[in-house]
């Protein structure tokens, strides 16, 4: 027997404890637990029958809707491993993390397809493995079909603790994302410890609003299946708040979501107070205390939660109900089950409370490495202790305060944002010489993306144009909002010519003298 049961093991003790109850569902459907794990088992069967074996990846592109909960389940029953896509990444970047992970079999939602055929003639993934969910196209398997040919009985693969589950492509500070290895008995343990910090138990209906192919969404997937709790998936491409209000207050015990989320949900007219929920979490970006505030009122029975984690390392701190407003500006303290956090300077000392130092964490549930990348896993650990490049410091009663997210990260919406890979697009446009991507408070996505651009001598570029230009270069997310135009000499640098991307956000907060394009 394993040490802990992975996610496909923990949906066969529900099924076998509690047949009937809910299980899972999205807006449209719902599958009990029963029904659920069969078809976790005939999709895991079908796996296998089309010659995929342990360790073969799954790439899933797909919005929001229940048949992840099957996927991810069905994969972990015969050992293969999950890489889930973000919907919103261009073709040109679906391909590299189909090649960078050597995908051995894609599933593609029918209305994404479009997305696959555009880069269809470098396809890494073979011809024969490409399955649709949604309604039948020409050259794909039907996921329905698959599951109906495939075998009701448990599977007989032996899946290690150990072995991966999900391979999570995290955004890279060089251009190319990095795939962060997630295996099942970090996953399990961080699923139990969730559920503890949380309190989880049968009664409990988790909404899942972030994507399904996010860490957020996953980590509390997977606790809510080992707990017994009933998962509901917002099945919506976007962020409808009106819906999202409705669905809250229709038997929905908790949710997750990033701070525009919440904004947009109390500005829908006449929204009113919501009593079912009961424990609420914001992450993933800055929440202001107004908006905390409002976040209360208009969920009067709910706990409010707020934590600081990553892909790699998991949760790594908490910030809980009766702590809020004490401890205005923090994340909150380590989650359980995790040893204290490092504050360390440069030359790897501790550094004293209130100082600055770059955060390291260590637990049971952090991640294995970067897939294929020996020497940014090395990059990333000191002994057991790990870091994503994040600044904090730490005050006397032991809650941290972040400083900067990994260097120059642009958080908007939720969504993570390197600004070197915007600027490594931008760089390729005929009438720039130089451009630096920074993030600027924004009231409804926590920041909105900024490019500085020095034009090419004698060019005066059209911004407008520009914007539109990176539109089939860049994720939606990442395009720029705001196109800022400084001569050479106003771009800040270092000693040794790098621009200050801090400093230059500072000055923009500060002097209007610069010609600001909203785009």
């Amino acid at each position: 027997m394993p040490v802990l049961l992975n996610a496909g093991q923990a949906l066969t003790a529900q099924a076998r404890m509690r047949p009937s109850a809910l299980g899972a569902r999205d807006l449209d459907r719902s599958i009990t637990y029963q029904t659920w794990n069969a078809r976790s088992c005939r999709l895991a069967n079908a796996f296998t029958g089309l010659g995929l074996s342990k360790g073969d990846r799954v790439a899933v592109l797909a919005y929001n809707r229940l048949e992840w909960a099957e996927i991810y389940c069905a994969v972990a029953k015969v050992g293969l491993v999950a890489v889930p896509i973000n919907f919103r990444l261009t073709g040109t970047e679906v391909s590299y993390i189909l090649k960078d992970s050597g995908a051995a079999t894609l599933i593609a939602e029918d209305a994404l397809c479009p997305v696959i055929e555009g880069i269809r003639q470098d396809l890494a993934v073979p011809e024969h493995r490409l399955i649709v969910i949604g309604g039948p196209q020409t050259g794909y398997l039907d996921f329905e079909s698959l599951i109906a040919d495939g075998s009701e009985a448990e599977p007989s693969t032996v899946v290690d603790p150990d072995d991966p589950w999900c391979l999570m492509y995290t955004s890279g500070t060089t251009g190319n994302p990095k795939g962060a290895v997630r295996n099942h008995r970090g996953m399990s343990m961080l699923a139990l410890m969730t559920g503890v910090e949380f309190r989880f138990h049968r009664v409990d209906n988790a909404l899942l609003v972030m994507p399904m192919c996010h860490a957020n969404s996953l980590n509390f997937f997977a606790s809510c299946l080992h707990c017994g709790s009933a998962i509901t998936i917002f099945s919506r491409p976007s962020f409808d708040p009106e819906l999202c209000l409705k669905t809250l207050d229709n038997g929905i015990t908790f949710s997750s979501l990033v701070p525009t989320h919440y904004a947009m949900m109390l500005d829908v007219p006449k929204h009113g107070t919501v009593g079912s929920v009961e424990k609420l979490l914001v992450s993933s970006a800055t929440a202001f205390p107004d908006t905390k505030r409002q976040i209360i009122e208009m969920f009067p029975n709910s706990g409010l939660y707020e934590l600081y984690g990553s892909t790699e390392a998991g949760w790594v701190t908490m910030l809980h109900p009766d702590e809020q407003f004490d401890h205005l500006g923090t994340v909150g303290r380590e989650v359980v089950g995790a040893a204290p956090i490092r504050l360390l300077d440069d030359d790897g000392n501790e550094v004293p409370d209130g100082e600055p130092g770059e955060l390291f964490s260590c637990s049971p549930y952090q991640f294995e490495g970067y897939w294929n990348q020996p020497d940014k896993t090395a990059e990333a650990f000191r002994g057991d202790y790990l870091s994503v490049g994040d600044i904090a410091a730490r005050d006397s009663d032991g809650f941290i305060r972040l400083i900067d997210r990994k260097k120059n990260l642009i958080v908007s919406g939720g969504e993570n944002i390197y600004p070197s890979e915007v600027e490594q697009v931008l760089m390729t446009h005929p009438a720039i010489r130089e451009v630096a991507v920074i993030g600027r408070r924004d009231e409804k996505w926590s920041e909105r993306v900024v490019a500085c651009i020095v034009p090419i001598p004698g060019e005066t570029p059209d911004c407008e144009a520009l914007v539109e230009w990176s539109r089939d270069r860049l994720a939606g997310f990442k395009r720029p909002r705001e196109i800022v135009v400084l001569e050479p000499d106003q771009m800040p640098r270092n000693a040794t010519g790098k621009i200050l991307h801090r400093r230059l956000r500072d000055m923009l907060d500060n002097d209007t003298q610069f010609q600001t394009i909203e785009a």
